[in-house]
């Protein structure tokens, strides 16, 4: 097997050598389903790293990585006969096959909203399934340790699924203004107070996100690259004047930061 051409029995393989009692790695056989979630969560946000880096040769690596994940997982849920990769592998494919009845069976689904409809129909009868429950909240297992934003998007996009959500972008945008008021209205009392209307405001601003159809984790991402690309070369117009960072004042800082814009 060690010598043969790469597939998925050849990385099982792997992995289960790797997780041998007496001839594996001592880290790989100490590891858990616990253990393992943060390195899980890192080789996620490394593949949309080197996706919005349009590094595809690196993408191709942390893809390998990703699914090394998952083969993990499986090898853990063999061991403990909880599942296997077999199982992995027919849970996805009866999901997709049954949330595409438009590709899979007679169900003619011709819009962008009435596939989006019956997707989210389908998720809402497996919710209710998992837990036998007809009076389930729309909003149960909406994974708790998501991105503060992300988690925020899911949510308004479970709500407005019920028509809990506004009708047209004017009237999102109005509802951040009244909470930028209520901010301003905070700003010189109780700290408590200022946090709850700052969270609003942020909660406000994605939903905004959600109705121009732009997801907020990638766009703040966005803008923090762009951010650091920009400071970085401000530091290096510090670096060629003739006096330290400390030096300047901020008048100064602002205008090397709008050379740097110009110069984009």
């Amino acid at each position: 097997m060690l010598n043969e051409q790469a597939s998925i029995e050849k990385l099982r393989w792997i992995m289960a050598r790797l997780r041998d009692p007496k001839t594996g790695c001592p880290w790989d056989i100490k590891q858990t389903f616990e253990s393992i979630v943060s390195h899980t969560i890192e080789e996620a946000y490394e593949v949309a790293d080197a996706i919005e880096q349009k590094d595809y040769v690196e993408l191709q690596k942390e893809l390998g990585d990703l699914l090394f994940q998952v083969i993990f997982y499986s090898q853990l849920g063999e061991e403990e006969k909880l599942f296997g990769f077999d199982h992995v592998v027919d849970a996805v494919c009866e999901k997709l096959i049954r949330r595409h009845p438009h590709v899979f069976a007679d169900k003619s689904l011709t819009t962008d909203a009435e596939i989006k409809a019956n997707w989210e129909n389908e998720k809402t009868k497996e919710r209710e399934s998992k837990s036998n429950q007809q009076n389930l909240s729309i909003l149960a297992d909406i994974p708790k340790n998501l991105p503060a934003l992300s988690q925020a998007a899911k949510i308004q996009k479970r709500c407005s699924h019920v028509g809990f959500d506004w009708d047209n972008t004017n009237d999102v945008f109005d509802k951040i203004v009244e909470e930028v008021a209520e901010v301003k209205e905070e700003l010189h009392t109780d700290n408590q107070a200022l946090g709850e209307e700052l969270g609003d405001l942020l909660f406000a601003v994605v939903n905004l996100c959600r109705h121009a159809k732009h997801d907020p984790e990638t766009l703040l991402r966005k803008a923090n690259q762009k951010f650091t690309k920009r400071f970085q070369s401000v530091e290096n117009k510090v670096s060629q004047s003739t006096k330290s960072f400390s030096e300047h004042d901020l008048s100064e800082l602002e205008a090397y930061w709008q050379e740097v814009k110009s110069e984009e």
